[in-house]
């Protein structure tokens, strides 16, 4: 499948999962050979959105459908993702890294080892401060959290500090960061994390 980094991406719909996939590819597409692979269950709408957004070149964005339950795909059978890595990686053989954008799921997902070098999960505020203390092996296990939409903790009366410092009691030393993706706050964070882990270097 090739030597580039694959990072998997996950988190519930609305968490800011399609606009993490965008920021990130604008601060590493000029320095590294990249491309993304997004899973909708019966659409390519998150494809479409990368590409209208001109992030990256739309032949370096390829659009998975499972059509069923999201986390199927990423975790009990990836081949349908597996073969997008192998489509992806004989089309680009210089590529440095992948982005697989799950489709939107629960607190459980996770991605298979055999598909992802490293795991991203996002919640975000509006989803209540309660969610970090639920746990579940998404929050508990990723390699990165990530809390998004701080920005908008004071309209949903959340405190993001409590937020922060459950998911840092569930997550056994594990990083835990906060982003406001609409105001690109936090995006250098998360890039120097991917950077340090894949050994990359932009």
């Amino acid at each position: 499948m090739g030597d580039a980094f694959r990072v998997g991406l996950g988190g519930p719909v609305g968490a800011g999962k399609t606009s993490l996939t965008a920021s990130l590819c604008k601060v590493f597409s000029e320095s590294l050979s990249m491309a993304v692979i997004t899973n909708d269950i019966y659409t390519k709408e998150d494809a479409e959105i990368l590409m209208k957004k001109q992030v990256i070149n739309s032949e370096r964005i390829l659009a998975v459908e499972t059509g069923g339950c999201p986390h199927t795909a990423i975790r009990e059978d990836a081949s349908i993702n597996l073969q997008a890595v192998d489509k992806l990686s004989a089309k680009f053989p210089d590529l440095d890294l992948i982005l697989l954008e799950s489709g939107g799921d629960n607190l459980s997902a996770t991605f298979s080892p055999e598909l992802v070098d490293y795991t991203i999960f996002m919640i975000d505020v509006c989803m209540g401060e309660e969610i970090p203390r639920k746990g579940g092996p998404a929050i508990m296990r990723s390699d990165l959290l990530i809390i998004n939409k701080i920005d908008l903790a004071e309209y949903v009366d959340v405190s993001v500090d409590q937020m922060l410092q459950d998911a840092i009691s569930k997550r056994n030393g594990k990083p835990v960061l906060l982003t406001s993706l609409k105001e690109e706050k936090g995006v250098d964070a998360v890039k120097g994390e991917i950077m340090k882990m894949g050994n990359l270097k932009a």
